[in-house]
């Protein structure tokens, strides 16, 4: 990657209207890698919703809307692999139909990137300046594992983070049960699924649960409150931007 390289930031929904934060410390991990970052104001959804619901003409709307607002950078990168794996997997599908548009849909899909793995791929990152003092579990999230190839990359940064101890899950590669659309339609399945992988990440001994997709967080973090048993969670990016640490008891928000 030549450095000073256009990156369109897709902020997600979740993390926009949730917890901003995230995407403040993506803005942050990726100006620090030498990237120059802009947030397209006319974003909005990418349309993963609709067309998981079948909903295939409005998701082919949102994607055109997507595809306008970004087309012009040199990589777009989400702090999210399910968001990420809908631009980069499924808009050739969903406008493959569209001669306007289905050429131009496979050329931003080849160029969008999950936020940590950019940074280790494409921008060479091998360590951050970055500190938390925990005993954590990493969860991969289905979309980022499994749509986006991406393993191996969050780990290695985490472990350049001072102070934090990364703890496997004994069933790192089970999905916790959110699936978006998933956990609305089987939903007691998807607590259930929900309660096992919980079960396993306070059975390593971790304190802090991270990861890279805000919808697994907040579902696994909503379960926890209800059950009362408490953990922390924190997304991969805030952890890694050294941001991670302000909401704790007797810190500043």
């Amino acid at each position: 990657m030549s450095k000073g390289a256009r990156v369109g930031l897709f902020v997600t929904c979740l993390v926009d209207l949730v917890k901003p934060r995230i995407g403040f410390a993506a803005v942050k991990l990726l100006e620090d890698a030498g990237c120059e970052v802009q947030v397209p104001r006319a974003q909005t959804c990418c349309g993963q919703p609709a067309w998981n619901a079948g909903a295939d003409k409005d998701a082919a709307v949102i994607a055109r809307q997507v595809v306008d607002a970004f087309e012009g950078f040199d990589y777009i990168v989400a702090p999210s692999g399910s968001c990420a794996g809908m631009l980069r997997n499924h808009y050739p599908e969903v406008l493959k139909n569209d001669d306007a548009y289905a050429t131009r849909a496979g050329a931003l899909a080849a160029k969008t990137h999950e936020l940590v793995s950019f940074l280790v791929r494409v921008c060479g990152v091998e360590r951050v300046d970055a500190a938390f003092d925990a005993r954590a579990c990493y969860h991969d999230s289905c979309s980022a594992l499994r749509e986006m190839g991406v393993k191996s990359e969050p780990r290695k940064l985490l472990e350049s983070v001072k102070g934090l101890a990364l703890s496997e899950l004994r069933d790192p590669e089970v999905c916790c049960g959110f699936g978006g659309l998933f956990s609305v339609k089987y939903p007691e399945i998807s607590e259930r699924m929900a309660d096992d992988k919980i079960a396993d990440a306070q059975g390593s001994g971790a304190e802090l649960l991270i990861g890279p997709d805000l919808g697994c967080l907040l579902h696994l973090a909503g379960r926890m409150e209800r059950q009362g048993k408490p953990m922390h969670v924190r997304h991969v990016a805030e952890v890694l931007a050294g941001v991670a640490d302000t909401d704790r008891p007797g810190t500043e928000k």
